[in-house]
């Protein structure tokens, strides 16, 4: 059942918590997604069925969550999942999962979290993507008009970004220098994806200070890894660093 985390001067959040054995599973959606999609149900099924705790939540102004979209920034985002960790889960060790965007913000929570933060899971993980997602000509009409739309491959609602999103990823870029995480990183990209190049998957296992970290590279994959073969992927992968 959906609840939801209500907070001083900021919107409601749209949250599942899943009581059960540690290490808490916490699924960070992409940009302009939501907790409903088939990878998280996919995963908390797998929670339930496993007696393992996990959250997910949809970020403000996503979903079912409060706000407005264009009102929010990846800072933003990010206080969003450690508001909800906090009221769910405060304590004890923690698994984050994080599909495209996502895994850029699984990369900041666990910046803040440290310790706590047993290994992260990275799908098609697309950190930085305000640095090498946008041309010239794009950064120059966000800075004319504040906002820009595209067509999304993934909705019929155009892809919106909006100045002040972009400044907070720039604010926050991560792949040029050492990103300070110790633990298992295991990175699934598929090879067919063509919102997210191979490339940043490297670059992002190359960037992680953790001797551990696997780059998995699933062909004919693309960027959503949503067949049943990257489900059943995705499951096994969890699966191996909770119980490890």
């Amino acid at each position: 059942m959906t609840a939801y985390l209500t907070r001083p001067d900021k919107p409601a959040l749209a949250y599942r918590f899943r009581p059960g054995r540690a290490p808490t599973i916490v699924f960070l959606p992409g940009y302009m997604s939501d907790m409903e999609g088939e990878k998280a149900t996919a995963l908390d099924a797998w929670a339930g069925r496993e007696g393992r705790a996990m959250l997910r939540l949809d970020y403000s102004g996503c979903g079912a969550s409060e706000g407005r979209f264009a009102d929010h920034t990846l800072e933003h985002w990010r206080d969003d999942v450690l508001d909800a960790l906090d009221a769910t889960a405060p304590a004890g060790p923690v698994v984050l999962v994080g599909s495209s965007m996502g895994g850029w913000l699984a990369l900041l929570v666990a910046l803040r979290l440290g310790a706590r933060v047993r290994a992260i899971v990275g799908i098609a993980a697309a950190p930085d993507f305000t640095d090498w997602g946008f041309t010239e000509e794009a950064v120059a009409l966000l800075r004319e008009q504040a906002k820009i739309e595209r067509p999304s491959e993934y909705s019929e609602e155009p892809y919106v970004t909006t100045l002040a999103f972009w400044e907070s990823g720039q604010a926050n870029l991560l792949l040029d220098s050492e990103i300070p995480f110790d633990g298992p990183v295991r990175l699934l990209q598929g090879q067919m994806d063509e919102t997210v190049p191979t490339s940043i998957a490297l670059r992002l296992g190359r960037a992680v200070r953790s001797a551990d970290v696997q780059t998995i590279l699933v062909k004919q994959g693309d960027h959503r890894l949503s067949r049943p073969g990257d489900i059943a992927l995705l499951l096994a992968t969890v699966s191996q660093l909770v119980k490890d």
